[in-house]
């Protein structure tokens, strides 16, 4: 037995290759995406550690070649979705009675893992199953995922530390317990991170977990689990199970020993899952702990004391990056009229400049949108766009879904500020420009405060300290990840924890201990040394 309390690896952040010309990471990840597309994989669930197929299967294609099937999955019924909770229930006694550091020592080795032999295959998996080009692949699916198990470990030891005073004769200690029951992980198809760290996180801290990734992830989700066996992590821990949402839903929000759901997605589904969990409130054993991500309408707001170039740079960037399928993504800028001249034309330029297509061609900076419904979503903002008087198409518009489900980089140049694209979460590469007069910059600033009712991420640009404070007091609520003289996107585990409020979730702060704290529930333990022997207290006296 361990006698020892012992000091975990200080986490660093995995650092982001370059997969420039000659290097032996691109040699890598080009020989596996040529492998993968070799073959044709046959995906299970993963239940108790077993895996479960049905024979009922529906194709993976990659988003920009949907002529080539990558995989099949098995999808799974009710029946499944109860065999994962009980495998969940039954391996939890020992999984949260298993000493923390050896919890932690299956995260950290899925880190280096990841990171070692795994990079090439996660990066191709990602880069096929979901079109993301080199970068925001190694970004995504290695480095913030690595980071997020390392960081995870830092913050559960950190927790683990945090102890009461204990007075004279008297020893006060927390127990940081598991919740009871079974946590439900929820995941989206844009970021493999978040896949592995919605299950990753409450595992870390105790828990066991029914996983249901989104149907367009599934092709890499499978290789998380490959991770996660290979790391050591026991069956029964983490149950990743193929079904329909409401499917999944039915059963578990009715289960007795629903403990807790993390979930990654929209604010129509998270308001719909919340209010169903709350009709089911007096079945739990517990008040299930409710932590959710729902996406954002996120700004760029420009001061005429800006930097037109930079501006630019950080709305090709932060509205284009991975087609903007990401809930950070800019997607509504605020330009004041001295500086759009100049930043059109670099924003054009940009543009102009974007080479699209697959993604086993590392020139193409811009690739395919998820899927079909995606596809027609965005293409009907934009079609309206067009016909709008409010509302003109300046860059891009067209689309085409032939081959795959390609849409150029759109901007929109609104004449209301309310208009429906600069209100509305579009979830792709559109983004929507209101320019304003230089002197309304504190009016603008309250338009844009009250546009859309999220808050999730946003960014300040101005050289003027002045403009930057007010819009920091005026802006404090708009968004849970601020950047100033930056793009919204690009949080960085152990640097900027991730998270918004008002429509955009609960804001617990992924990459932080603030996420971990969710998923614990402790109990405080009074030990008194020297008990009394008389009931009388001194003022009786």
């Amino acid at each position: 037995m361990a006698n020892a309390i012992f000091k975990v690896p200080e986490p660093s952040n995995e650092p982001v290759l370059s997969y420039a010309p000659g290097t032996k990471e691109r040699a890598e990840v080009k020989e596996m995406l040529k492998k993968l597309k070799s073959e044709k994989w046959d995906i299970p669930m993963v239940i108790d550690g077993n895996e479960v197929r049905t024979g009922k299967t529906v194709e993976i294609h990659p988003p920009h070649e949907l002529s080539h099937t990558l995989a099949e999955y098995h999808v799974g019924d009710a029946g499944h979705v109860q065999m994962a909770i009980d495998a969940a229930m039954k391996a939890k006694k020992d999984w949260e009675n298993m000493a923390w550091e050896e919890r932690a020592a299956i995260f950290l080795k899925a880190a280096d893992l990841l990171s070692g032999p795994y990079r090439a295959k996660m990066n191709a998996a990602t880069m096929l199953g979901q079109s993301k080009n080199i970068f925001q692949a190694e970004i995504d699916s290695v480095a913030e995922l690595a980071d997020f198990f390392r960081y995870n470990v830092k913050y559960m030891t950190q927790i683990y530390q945090e102890q009461p005073y204990s007075p004279k004769d008297t020893w006060n200690r927390v127990e940081y317990r598991s919740l009871e029951g079974f946590v439900f992980a929820l995941t989206p198809f844009n970021f493999t991170s978040i896949a592995g760290n919605l299950p990753g996180a409450p595992a870390l801290m105790g828990n066991t977990v029914v996983w249901k990734p989104a149907r367009t992830q599934i092709y890499s989700a499978w290789v998380i689990m490959e991770i996660f066996k290979e790391a050591g992590l026991p069956d029964g821990v983490i149950n990743m199970i193929n079904v329909g949402g409401a499917i999944a839903g039915k059963v578990i929000f009715e289960d007795k020993n629903f403990g807790g759901l993390h979930f990654t997605g929209s604010m129509e589904t998270f308001q719909y899952l919340w209010k169903k969990i709350g009709s089911n409130i007096s079945k739990y054993k517990s008040f299930p702990r409710i932590v959710g991500e729902t996406g954002g309408k996120d700004f760029v707001m420009v001061h005429k004391s800006s930097n037109a170039k930079q501006v630019a740079t950080a709305l090709t960037r932060g509205a284009f990056e991975y087609q903007g399928q990401k809930c950070s993504a800019a997607s509504r800028a605020y330009i004041p009229k001295s500086l759009w001249d100049d930043v059109f034309k670099y924003l054009k330029q940009d543009l102009d400049s974007f080479k699209k297509g697959t993604v086993e061609d590392f020139s193409n900076f811009f690739n395919a949108v998820i899927d079909e419904s995606a596809f027609d979503n965005i293409a009907w903002y934009i079609d309206e766009a067009k016909k709008d008087d409010a509302s003109e198409v300046i860059i891009g518009g067209g689309y085409d879904k032939t081959e795959g489900y390609f849409i150029e980089p759109t901007v929109i140049k609104v004449s209301d500020p309310h208009y429906r694209t600069m209100e509305e979460e579009i979830f792709g590469p559109v983004l929507s420009i209101y320019v304003y007069d230089d002197d309304d910059y504190e009016k603008t600033l309250e338009i844009l405060d009250s546009t859309s009712p999220y808050g999730l991420t946003g960014a300040i640009f101005a050289k003027d300290r002045n403009a930057v404070s007010l819009a920091v007091e005026k802006l404090r609520h708009a968004a849970g990840n601020f950047y100033i003289n930056d793009k919204p996107t690009g949080a960085v585990v152990g640097q900027q924890p991730f998270g918004g409020a008002r429509a955009s979730g609960t804001n617990d702060k992924a990459g932080s201990s603030l996420n971990l704290y969710r998923w614990v529930s402790p109990r405080t333990i009074k030990e008194n040394f020297v008990s009394p022997t008389d009931y009388r207290y001194p003022f009786l006296g």
